[in-house]
């Protein structure tokens, strides 16, 4: 007497809607979800705070309120100021941030390629990372004279080195499983580079982007502070000097503001957006 078996087989529950896993949770933990909620918070409270002290220490020469310094960013931002000095201080900041980072390739890419590049690139580091780039710009004036070339060359220096230093050690990081796996199929010259190396190390990449551009932005605010009282002209540095050499506390503070709201842009749109779709789509980052 023969027993039948029926074949095994599975039944996949249905996935909850999206709408029913939201329900389950109370509304307050659904807003703490909110990235953008959370930090806008924090924004609050620090204005809150401001506003308070301010009007404790009631002096408006040495600090302004929150509301004085909003109305004359706002202020700033009709009349075009603001948007004109800020323009052209990014202007600058690209040029010089996009030639850092093509120097910082080439210099990173002679560094893995060749035990010379290695001993060259930790020798130039070792010399030129702890030099503040801002203590250059005295020399760059006497090279390149009263210009942006001045401002570019500062800027190259704030960008190169720690992007080379991130990136470096990036590549060093990967494991050698890795890289044995690309030679296996074939892979050497730039596109073992392009197709092991670079997507290995892209998060110390990343992070060299990152710090090189912090670097730059606030090197090239502090460089057109000595720049625009040289030359009478520049972007947002020279509007905060400009300001407060005039006493208008609540304009430095616009121009202060500006350069905050520059750096949270780039950080949220920029950086972060990259990482979005890279190493954290990737499962490279948490």
């Amino acid at each position: 007497m023969s027993t039948l078996l029926r074949p095994e087989y599975e039944i996949a529950p249905a996935p909850l809607p999206a709408a029913a896993l939201e329900r389950r949770l109370p509304w307050p933990q659904r807003l703490a979800q909110i990235t953008a909620l959370r930090r806008g918070l924090i924004l609050l409270l620090l204005a809150g705070l401001w506003e308070l002290l301010a009007r404790w220490a009631d002096n408006d020469l040495l600090l302004p309120s929150f509301s004085q310094t909003a109305g004359a960013f706002v202020e700033g931002w009709r009349s075009g100021e603001l948007l004109l000095r800020a323009g052209m201080s990014i202007g600058l900041l690209l040029q010089g941030y996009a030639l850092g980072v093509l120097l910082s390739l080439a210099l990173t890419a002679l560094a893995i390629s060749t035990r010379i590049g290695r001993d060259l690139l930790a020798t130039l580091t070792a010399m030129f990372n702890p030099l503040p780039a801002i203590a250059l710009l005295p020399l760059a004036l006497l090279w390149f004279g009263l210009g942006p070339t001045s401002l570019i060359f500062v800027l190259v220096h704030a960008v190169l080195w720690p992007l080379s230093l991130n990136t470096f050690a990036g590549f060093q990081a990967v494991p050698e499983t890795l890289r044995m796996a690309g030679r296996n199929y074939g892979l050497s010259g730039l596109r073992f580079v392009l197709q092991i190396l670079v997507p290995s190390a892209l998060p110390a990449i990343l992070s060299g982007l990152r710090i090189g551009w912090a670097f730059a932005w606030r090197t090239l605010v502090a460089a057109e502070l000595f720049f625009g009282a040289s030359s009478g002209r520049g972007g947002l540095g020279w509007y905060i000097f400009q300001n407060r050499n005039e006493l208008y506390t609540d304009r430095v503070f616009a121009g202060l503001a500006m350069v905050i709201l520059i750096g949270l842009v780039v950080e949220s749109l920029v950086f972060n957006t990259l990482e979005r779709l890279t190493i954290r789509r990737w499962g490279m980052q948490r």
